[in-house]
This record gives structure tokens, sequence and C-alpha cells, in this order.
């Protein structure tokens, strides 16, 4: 199929991109389009205006900022996969990366562009709510910065408003002495994973993620708890969901297998860094 008719901007500032946005609220940024192209292509998307941010400067960037790791909207996964700044600072980001689709998807896609889509069975969205991130948007009353907290509000769906461009994400660094994790399973590597789990380690603290277990990215504490029980106590606070990939009881055996290791994982990623 080809997508629908649109109107098409290319602005050479940000505040032009706010303005654009702003005249038509059924409007779209294209930033990789990894996500968003195929679902022009499919119709399952149809705005009115495509504004292109590609060509406004500064938005590439990869920086270290209070500890943590800011990257800018047009910074490409494979960019931020490959920085060593970003793995050690925050090695849990590039552990993630690793397992976003393809190096060719990779080479144009950006992170950011994934933490708006907000596909619950993408890896940075969970990554981002599991180290307590935040994003940074732009819109005509300014700049404000949401919480990761507050990101993810339904299947596809953030709370980055229509007339807003999403500048940068912030993933805060790891902790001297604690330990981070991540594993996925998918039919094939580069698949959408039918589940996957990443765990953050800091002293007792014990705290796990999953994509592609419910319809938003999911986070539970499991401090305190015992190892053999560990995937029974993290089901005991999510709702695996059905859909065509897999069943809700699958996904809740995969949360069983995956719960156990990366938690495993963490506390050895943790003994290694003392």
């Amino acid at each position: 199929m080809k997508p629908a008719p649109f109107e098409y901007r290319r602005p050479g500032t940000l505040a032009e991109a706010v303005e654009a946005l702003a005249g038509e609220p059924n409007a779209k940024v294209l930033a990789g389009g990894q996500s968003l192209v195929p679902l022009l292509s499919m119709r399952l998307a149809a705005p009115a205006l495509l504004v292109d941010i590609n060509e406004i400067p500064g938005l590439d960037t990869i920086e270290i900022e209070d500890g943590g790791v800011r990257v800018g909207a047009l910074a490409r996964h494979a960019a931020v996969l490959a920085s060593d700044d970003v793995r050690r600072v925050q090695p849990l980001v590039p552990m993630a990366l690793s397992h976003v689709a393809h190096a060719t998807i990779r080479n144009r896609g950006t992170t950011v562009g994934s933490l708006v889509h907000a596909d619950a069975a993408a890896e940075m969205p969970v990554v981002l709510t599991l180290l307590g991130g935040s994003l940074e948007v732009e819109g005509p009353a300014g700049r404000r910065t949401i919480p990761a907290a507050e990101l993810f509000v339904g299947p596809l769906e953030s709370s980055v408003g229509h007339d807003e461009v999403a500048v940068s994400a912030y993933f805060p660094g790891l902790a001297p002495g604690a330990g981070v994790a991540f594993e996925e399973i998918a039919r094939r590597h580069g698949d959408y994973a039918l589940v996957g789990a990443a765990a953050l380690v800091e002293g007792e603290s014990v705290r796990v993620g999953y994509l592609s277990v419910s319809d938003v990215p999911s986070v539970v504490d499991l401090t305190g708890v015992a190892d053999a029980d560990l995937g029974e106590a993290a089901l005991a606070q999510l709702e695996p969901m059905d859909d065509i990939h897999a069943t809700a009881a699958y996904r809740a055996q995969l949360v069983r297998v995956l719960t156990g290791r990366v938690v495993r994982s963490a506390r050895d990623f943790a003994e290694g860094a003392r």
C-alpha cells in the first residue's frame, strides 16, 4: 500500500517545527522514521502533515550530563550503541539497544523516536522507566520535562502533546556498586520480543522492568524476595496479555524464566564492578 496524502515540511529550526505542529493537530514528527513510515505505508497512521526535523541542528548529540546520559532527538540507535561514554555511564542502555531490530534499522532509527512511539514491545521505553529517566520536549509554552513514570499512558500513546517536539532523553547513570542486566526472547534476533526483562540491583533494592508483557512498560519491585520466588512475585504485580504472537500463559512462563535470569546477571554485574 501507499501512504495517504499528506503535507510535508522540513523546518530548519526547532521554533519552526513547533509552529508547524501547533498549526495542525493531525501532524506527526519524522525523525528516523523506522516506526512511523511502516505505519504510513499500511495506512495505520494518516497524518495531514509530516514535520521532518532532520535539518534542525544540535539534536544529534550524545552527552554525559549530571552523572547520566542525555541523548538528542536525532541521535541514531547505532551511534548511542557505539558510544564508549554511554557504555561506561549507563551500561543498561547499550545492553538493550543491541536487541533493537537489525543493524540497518539501528543506523537510521532514533532512540528518542522509539520512546515517543511508546511501543510496549520496544526496548528503550522500559529502560527509561526502570532507570527513572525523563524526556525533554518543547512546545508553544516552552520547554518541559516529562518523567518516564508519566510518559507512557497507553498502547502506542505517550503524554507528549501534538504540538510538542521531543528534544532529548535523559538516562540516569549507574550508581557505584549497582548492577544491571537485560534479556529478551524473540522468534528471531531483531524481531519484536515476546517478552523482555531488564533488572536494576542497587544494594538490597531489586527492580525489574518488562517489555511486551502489558500494554505499557511495567516495572516491579522485588526487593526482599527470595530467588526461588522471583518469577511468581513478579507475576503477582503483572497482567500478561494475549495477542497474535503469544498467549498470556506463555508470556507468564517467560516472565518466570527471565526474571530469575536478569536478577542473577545484575547481581553478578554488581559483584564484578566492586
